[in-house]
């Protein structure tokens, strides 16, 4: 990534100042060995795989310093365009090899501390470029055992209709977001709901007690490790299945959100970009979820009124 936009300031400013080196070939010889050597089982690989690992951060120590070099020769004003668009160009690279130096250095720190010292663990540990701020998140399934992205919260009311989301800078555990999450649906509704469902997660006694306290009558949350006979009695009666089955229906809506707005993959940039991008995709869902509420309750107030008069 470095190289091409090393290669885009040559294009415009000519060979002047540090010369370019292509060192893409190289790399790629280095990546292609790492992988063969990851995938044999024999014991002299994983020496292989360290040298390789040593060869390929040299390649890129140089990169980094090349790079650093042509930034200093455009804010020194080495390279340079007669031309203003180009000029501006130019500057607009500059500020995108500072950003990324620190990154790809970052990249560098944490791939010596995995390889070498086998600390996997590394402070500041990024795992995108262009996306500094992303997680990697373990949820257990056997066929993602790990995703990467940013978790959102998403809080539907009756008709699916969502009354809040949010992104969240670093994964919280679950079972801090229930009462916040009441306190929300109090704030934006002006009510307390009858009925809270979510799942064994963010079950907790005080998270029992706390929404009980605020007036819901209902709060169906399983303990999957309770011991209790009363607990277990409670969790087997009807009302509290029925609100399982309404919070299984809501991560098949989840699906719906990803598949029809496009919360599957963010194509805004930065952590404002995803908060916008999750926002306009809540919108343009609860538009639909609205628009077929009362579509609904206009049929059946039709209905009622057509029943009224055949009974007159």
């Amino acid at each position: 990534m470095l190289t091409r936009t090393l290669k885009k300031i040559t294009k415009i400013a000519g060979e002047v100042g540090t010369k370019l080196r292509d060192r893409s070939r190289s790399v790629k010889l280095r990546v292609l060995d790492i992988a063969r050597a990851a995938r044999s089982k024999a014991k002299e690989s994983q020496g292989k795989l360290k040298q390789n690992y040593r060869k390929l951060l040299e390649s890129t120590s140089r990169v980094v310093r090349q790079a650093k070099q042509f930034s200093k020769d455009i804010a020194d004003g080495i390279k340079r365009s007669k031309n203003p668009l180009e000029q501006l160009a130019l500057e607009g690279l500059r500020q995108e090899i500072d950003t990324m130096v620190p990154r790809v250095k970052q990249v560098m720190k944490q791939t010596r501390a995995r390889i070498f010292r086998g600390d996997t663990r590394s402070e500041g540990k990024i795992f995108s470029l262009f996306e500094p701020s992303t997680e990697i998140i373990r949820k257990g399934k056997a066929g993602k055992p790990n995703e990467f992205g940013k978790m959102v919260k998403i809080q539907e009311a009756e008709n699916q209709i969502i009354v809040d989301y949010d992104v969240y800078d670093k994964r919280p555990s679950d079972s801090d977001l229930l009462i916040p999450a009441i306190e929300t649906h109090q704030a934006t509704l002006g009510r307390t709901p009858h009925l809270v469902a979510a799942d064994a997660a963010f079950y907790s006694h005080e998270n029992d007690k706390a929404a009980k306290a605020k007036g819901v009558k209902r709060v169906c949350v399983p303990n999957r490790s309770t011991k209790s006979a009363a607990r277990k009695r409670e969790q087997k009666k009807r009302w509290f299945r029925n609100g399982q089955k309404w919070r299984t229906g809501c991560e098949g809506r989840i699906s719906v959100v990803k598949r029809r707005h496009g919360l599957n993959r963010c194509r805004d940039k930065g952590d404002d970009g995803m908060t916008r991008w999750v926002g306009l995709g809540v919108i343009a869902d609860n538009i639909i979820s609205i628009g077929t509420a009362l579509a609904k309750r206009s049929a059946e107030a039709k209905e009622q009124a057509q029943s009224k008069h055949a009974a007159q």
